[in-house]
């Protein structure tokens, strides 16, 4: 079964012919500068098949979790990291020390502060505006270094500049971080925590700290080559993390067959994408048996489960019945919670949703 890496090209749309057009001077200049510039995953979109062609699925029997929907979690400005301000079709954001201007289409309004603050920002993404499409970094005061230090609570990584207009960490999956290592903390045994589709370790990062063994799979050699190198950064190198590049369905199945189990369990897949050998994976086709898979490695004494999916074309209530299906039948029941990922404005107070999650609890609320 496939399973992509987590390269971060969050929308799953064909790329432009134009971007692929610019492809080889990207990498060019990506060599010259010695950049980190993985591949888009979703270069090309699989076909998706008609519902016939899709085969039966056997539904779990028995007592379904309670359930609260919709659930918004929302992240506000902090040291670390500030949406300053939205429009236009774009979003101001402080990273560390740094601010940057980047393509947010659903900015459909206008801007809060004056344009002067927009053009002082240190680095300005530009080229196409698509999730898939590359571009480059202009940088207003003269270049900067590929990389700068950044933090999350106190736990410190290396944000990174990328023609793909990431910069290694989602600031909106603060919520879940922030749950998880209270779920740690609050268990006071030895946790274990499996990170699928880890992309750049923060959140593994942040598990570690709070004294969890770790386990991290993505199947991007460049993006386990950044998270190992986060932590270093961190100074974090003593903690029990296992880094494991490899496709993360394939890796669920055998942990299965072997009897390993998680007591955590993080799963930001994409929309589409394709797996270091060719595997093709569709989120509305493959979603079910990940999760199912999931739910097979759970502990016995099991803190959580967190799907979280980006730029999908689905309501959250798609996200939640999945897993309200999955966990159908489990013991304990648990609760499920779903909803929206969000940012909160500085500027103006707007709330910009970034990606839709669903949660599992063991406790029932």
């Amino acid at each position: 079964m496939p399973a992509m890496s987590k390269n971060r090209a969050r929308d799953g749309r064909r790329a432009r012919p134009q971007a692929a057009k610019r492809d080889g001077a990207q990498r060019a200049k990506s060599a010259e500068r010695g950049g980190f510039r993985p591949k888009p995953k979703h270069a090309d979109k699989p076909a998706q098949p008609s519902g016939a062609e899709r085969s039966p699925r056997v539904r779990h029997a028995g007592e379904r979790p309670a359930e609260m929907v919709p659930l918004i979690l929302q992240t506000d400005a902090n040291d670390d990291y500030a949406l300053l301000d939205t429009g236009d079709g774009l979003k101001l954001e402080r990273y560390g020390s740094l601010t940057l201007v980047r393509p947010e289409q659903q900015a459909i309004w206008g801007r809060a502060l004056p344009y002067a603050d927009w053009d002082a920002a240190d680095a300005i993404f530009t080229g196409d505006t698509d999730e898939e499409g590359l571009g480059r970094w202009r940088f207003a005061g003269g270049p900067l270094p590929e990389t700068w230090p950044m933090a999350f609570d106190g736990v410190p990584y290396l944000g990174r500049f990328t023609s793909f207009r990431h910069v290694g960490v989602f600031p909106e999956q603060a919520a879940h971080w922030r749950a998880m290592r209270t779920a740690i903390e609050v268990a006071k045994r030895p946790v274990r925590v499996l990170n699928l589709f880890g992309y750049t370790g923060v959140g593994s990062l942040v598990a570690a700290a709070a004294g969890a063994h770790v386990t991290h799979v993505d199947a991007s050699k460049k993006a386990i080559g950044w998270a190992r190198e986060n932590q270093a950064h961190a100074g974090l190198d003593d903690r029990p993390i296992r880094w494991i590049c490899e496709d993360a369905m394939k890796f669920v199945l055998r942990e299965g067959r072997r009897g390993n189990s998680y007591d955590i369990i993080l799963l930001d897949p994409p929309a589409y994408g394709r797996g270091p050998a060719g595997e093709v994976w569709q989120l509305f086709d493959h979603l079910p048996d990940m999760l199912d898979g999931c739910r097979s490695i759970l502990s016995d004494a099991p803190l959580m489960l967190v799907l979280t999916a980006y730029a999908i074309r689905a309501s959250m209530f798609a996200v939640h019945e999945a897993m309200m299906e999955a966990m159908t039948g489990f013991a304990p029941a648990g609760l499920v919670e779903s909803g929206e990922l969000i940012l909160r404005e500085q500027s103006a107070g707007r709330a910009l949703s970034t990606s839709m999650f669903s949660r599992w609890t063991p406790e029932r609320g």
